[in-house]
This record gives C-alpha cells, sequence and structure tokens, in this order.
C-alpha cells in the first residue's frame, strides 16, 4: 500500500538505506505472523521494495526469518517520528490485507510502534485509520458498481 504520493515521497525521501531495509523486514515478520504469508501479502512487500529502490541482493537479508527480540531490536533503530508512524500505517495495511487481523498480528504492531517510541494510543488511531479507508474504499466499490 506503500503509494508514490507526496506523502509517501517525504517519508521515503527521510529513510536511510538502512530503514527501508528494516522497514521491510518488519513487513516480512508481521506477514509471518499469522502463520499465513499469503500472495497478496508478498506482493505487498515485493511492491514495498521496489519502491523503496531495494534491489534483488537485499532479497536473502530481508526475506531471512526474524526472532521478536532482532525484529524489536531492528524496529528500535527507527528514530525518525514520521517514519515509524509511516511504518506502523503500511503494517495495518498489511495485517488487513487478508481479510482478517489476527491478535497475533495486533500484538506485533504494538509492541513494533513501542519500540519506535510511538503511544498505543496512536497506534490504535492509526489502525482506525486504516479500518475507516479499507470500509470507504471498498464501498465506493459497490457505489460505482465495480464489484
Amino acid at each position: 500500500m506503500v503509494e508514490k504520493g507526496n506523502t509517501q515521497k517525504s517519508f521515503i525521501t527521510q529513510m536511510s538505506d538502512e530503514d527501508k531495509v528494516i522497514f521491510t523486514k518488519i513487513m516480512v515478520a508481521l506477514a509471518r505472523t499469522d502463520k499465513n504469508f499469503d500472495e497478496n501479502e508478498k506482493a505487498f512487500i515485493k511492491d514495498t521494495a521496489i519502491i523503496f529502490g531495494l534491489g534483488t541482493s537485499n532479497i536473502d537479508e530481508i526475506t531471512k526469518p526474524m526472532t521478536n527480540d532482532e525484529v524489536l531490536e531492528a524496529a528500535a533503530k527507527i528514530t525518525n517520528r514520521e517514519v515509524a508512524l509511516q511504518l506502523i500505517k503500511e503494517a495495518c495495511f498489511l495485517a488487513n490485507s487478508d481479510g482478517s487481523l489476527s491478535d497475533e498480528e495486533i500484538i506485533f504492531i504494538g509492541n513494533i510502534g513501542q519500540a519506535m517510541n510511538i503511544e498505543l494510543e496512536k497506534i490504535e488511531e492509526i489502525s482506525q485509520w486504516v479500518l475507516d479507508r479499507i470500509i470507504w474504499l471498498e464501498r465506493g466499490k459497490i457505489i460505482f458498481e465495480q464489484v
């Protein structure tokens, strides 16, 4: 769901190459939390890697399984608040991309956010915004008979 709009461009330009790899690694770890790493999630991660300009040389590092401690340690390296907020937003989109949001995914996103010093209230606010947007877009498909 990472888009090429102005907001996305501004946060991407603030990211170091290490931030981009960490961001993508966290998305991979999130996709694996519910033991259902499906095609939508794989496409989401691939699209994110392309937008970030991550080449195939980073694929092994990005897709390598990580422990929870390693994921939290990596997340703590993201200190730019805008990047951290965008990561939470994208994590919420990814967690909802398979049509179900598991308890494991909710806990994972909360832990990642806290590792980046994002308040739980802010994480909940972002999550609700993502859900509202998904519902709004789906409703638009019905209204404009695109179903």
